[in-house]
């Protein structure tokens, strides 16, 4: 397992506001939102394969055995659809929204960060799911979610899901966490040895937390925040902020943190605790009463892609069971679809990150993207979109 998802928090600033910027973009406004993306169609049926698929991925999705010999599924896929992989690693989801604006990919890994603002923009193009056969075997929880889909139409197919923990030193943490407050009202507990996750979208798991814990708030779903639900949220933050003694994107900083003690209690993903504790640091991890946020990431194919027929073989290939097995194992997440557990090497994984505990899932609310139009349905009040998310991190962060 080598998890490789990393947010680098000096990515310049203009380019982040640039691609969040869909909400306000002069070729749609409010109205071309992820509730009303452009007019595009699916296709209805698949032609030739061009002999090329120009992908973007997170780092560990697309491996060809040169980052570990043992650990190729691309070749495989070429020598089946003749179609060549060339593939580029995106550091962010923002990274990937910007990437897809050159139309030189075809498609790309996208998070429930960036999905959305894809849809929105007329990036990402509408997926008949008929076309990708693997599809039907897909976890029902990753269907039409509110990330991936609009109105019952799927626009791309989804890859796996992992949950945001808390993680606690055992040791340094009595008693044991239940709840979000370890890291935000009781964090003065652990003042400099607190860690929160380095993302704008890290603000949607203070809301969660205010969700639960100020009803007066009326917060309904974290990332559909009216003003008055932002500031609260930005408030509890910095106020976190004293306390917080590392803010991380590179899991193995934040496991070499926790193995020194230098943080003790903090948000991790669920291999990052694995790895932590097979290295002797005395942690666990849980989702706690209040629910947790977490990603779910979908395949999208470009709307102008120029090698549609191979995307759509990638799609269907990455989701067969024994490729998902591995991209899963490998990532460190649960796989989408629900036959890969029989083909993980490790056969308690599934069950470790609760693949197929929909229950489980329920408890998470996965990333998406802040729009104006906001997503929990009010009509009466407009939203915090993401680029005020991101010039607001900067601010609690200092």
């Amino acid at each position: 397992m080598r998890p490789t998802r990393t947010l680098r928090a000096a990515a310049c600033a203009a380019a982040l506001l640039l691609a969040a910027a869909c909400d306000s973009s002069g070729s749609g406004g409010s109205s071309a939102t992820g509730l009303n993306p452009p007019d595009l169609k699916a296709p209805t049926k698949l032609g030739k394969t061009e002999g090329q698929v120009n992908l973007i991925a997170w780092a560990g999705y697309v491996e060809d055995g040169s980052n570990d010999p043992k650990t190729d599924w691309v070749h495989p896929f070429e020598k089946q659809t003749g179609c060549q992989v060339h593939s580029k690693v995106a550091a962010s989801s923002d990274e990937m929204v910007k990437l897809m604006k050159t139309g030189e990919y075809d498609a790309v890994s996208a998070s429930g960060d960036a999905s959305l603002r894809l849809i929105a923009a007329g990036d990402a193009a509408p997926v008949n799911t008929s076309l990708v056969p693997n599809y039907k075997d897909v976890f029902a929880g990753l269907k039409n979610g509110p990330w991936n889909s609009v109105k019952g139409q799927m626009y791309g197919i989804p890859h796996g899901r992992g949950a945001n923990l808390l993680m606690y030193n055992t040791e340094k943490v009595k008693p044991a966490p239940t709840s979000w407050s370890a890291v935000f009202d009781d964090a003065a507990r652990y003042k400099g040895h607190v860690t929160a996750y380095d993302s704008p979208i890290y603000i949607a798991d203070a809301a969660l937390y205010l969700k639960a814990t100020k009803p007066e708030l009326n917060i309904k779903d974290p990332y559909a925040l009216d003003q008055k639900q932002f500031d609260a949220a930005v408030a509890l933050l910095k106020q976190q902020n004293g306390n917080v003694g590392e803010y991380w994107s590179d899991y193995l900083k934040e496991v070499s943190a926790f193995k020194s003690g230098d943080s003790v209690v903090g948000t991790t993903w669920q291999v990052i605790a694995n790895l932590a504790a097979s290295e002797g640091a005395k942690v666990k991890a849980l989702v706690p009463k209040e629910g947790s946020t977490g990603w779910s990431d979908t395949w999208m194919v470009y709307s102008k892609a120029k090698h549609p027929n191979c995307a759509y073989q990638w799609l269907n290939w990455i989701v067969s069971p024994k490729v998902n097995a591995q991209v899963a194992e490998y990532f460190g997440e649960a796989p989408a679809n629900s036959k890969a557990c029989a083909q993980t090497s490790d056969k308690n994984f599934c069950t470790v990150y609760h693949a197929a505990d929909e229950n489980y899932w329920k408890r998470i609310a996965f990333w998406n993207t802040p729009i104006e139009q906001c997503l929990d349905g009010r009509k009466d009040v407009k939203c915090v979109p993401y680029a005020k998310w991101v010039q607001a991190w900067t601010e609690i962060k200092g």
